[in-house]
């Protein structure tokens, strides 16, 4: 537990560090990493951590980024202001989703979810909301400045603020993973029959997962929208959701610090292939993906907690071998050889049905 505090502290200040070195374009790149961090952990709560499969996150980012957007331009709202609000949009619009597809699984609901990623961005360009959206055009918002006369830039203090919001999401989800939630959660994906028997409610734990997963990824939206202080519908396209998704499949489905080494893939690994070959950028971050799943198979964050544990873990006693743990390479961590005890089973079926 020391040594988990004692990382996240490490990250944190390593995280302050650009404010003091990076300016300009490198500054707006590493704001860009925290935005889309906190959009694939929205994917991780729903895919990694409830095995339900989705293709279409890059359409919840953009009704999070079009609410902030609207808010801003049409109403004059605070940005801070419109982060909460694009919260309980977004979840309305997930819980709308996660209804319908509790009867679907596996590749239907990726199917239907990659549907909602090509149809959003239709909906945006319709002339029926172009007085809100702005249309093709999309929407131009102004960067916020420093409050309370802080000296610091436009840029540095978005940093410091979307650093700010990620922290408390990542604390939000930590604290959701582990919980009573959370176990309901893995129990429905490692067995979704054996998890009903035990009480646990599937539709309600499956619909409020979704609703979850979106409201982070549309927060993420809103961040970006700040960030980039302009919005278009051809700006959130299904490659969006794709990115998202490979992002999420580098860090590791169900790693939470995973989900950071995903989001620095996503925004570094594109500059990296364009740098490398300006003819095939496209081949060269194919090749660059491929080897990093087959060298690190349960993502990033699986391969660096096997690595720490390795190196600091402390065994029982020399050369006595660990039990398999399932999730430790995803960063969950269920004992398969502890049994389940009396107590633990009353705290899934007796919780309201784990609602």
């Amino acid at each position: 537990m020391r040594n988990s505090w004692a990382t996240w502290i490490f990250v944190l200040l390593l995280a302050i560090v650009p404010t003091l070195g990076f300016s300009g374009y490198h500054l707006f790149q590493v704001t860009m990493v925290a935005v889309y961090a906190v959009a694939i952990l929205g994917m991780a709560i729903l895919v990694g951590f409830n095995g339900q499969i989705s293709l279409g996150h890059g359409a919840f980012y953009a009704i999070g980024a079009y609410t902030t957007a609207i808010l801003m331009s049409t109403w004059d709202v605070p940005y801070w202001l419109t982060l909460p609000i694009s919260a309980i949009v977004c979840a309305a619009f997930g819980v709308l989703i996660g209804m319908p597809a509790l009867r679907l699984a596996g590749h239907h609901l990726a199917l239907t979810t990659f549907a909602l990623a090509v149809a959003v961005p239709q909906i945006l360009k319709h002339k029926l909301f172009e007085d809100y959206t702005g249309g093709v055009q999309g929407l131009v918002i102004d960067k916020p400045d420093a409050p309370f006369g802080l000296p610091l830039s436009s840029d540095q203090w978005l940093y410091i603020f979307t650093l700010g919001v990620a922290v408390i999401m990542y604390v939000l989800a930590w604290n959701l993973v582990r919980g009573r939630i959370g176990r309901a959660m893995r129990a429905i994906r490692d067995q979704a029959t054996a998890a009903e028997a035990m009480g646990i409610n599937l539709a309600a734990v499956k619909t409020r997962t979704f609703a979850v997963s979106a409201m982070y990824t549309g927060v993420a939206g809103s961040l970006g929208a700040i960030t980039v202080a302009f919005v278009a519908p051809d700006s959130f396209s299904v490659f969006l959701s794709i990115t998202f998704f490979v992002g999420l499949c580098a860090g590791g489905a169900a790693s939470i610090p995973g989900t950071i080494v995903g989001a620095v893939f996503i925004e570094f690994v594109p500059n990296l292939a364009d740098q490398v070959s300006k003819a095939a950028p496209g081949a060269v971050y194919g090749v660059i993906l491929i080897a990093m799943l087959f060298l690190m198979p349960t993502g990033a964050g699986g391969f660096l907690a096997n690595l720490w544990r390795k190196i600091f873990a402390k065994d029982g006693g020399a050369g006595k071998a660990r039990p398999p743990v399932l999730g430790h390479e995803q960063g969950v961590g269920i004992d398969l050889t502890a049994p389940l005890t009396r107590a633990d089973r009353l705290h899934v079926s007796h919780g309201e049905n784990a609602e």
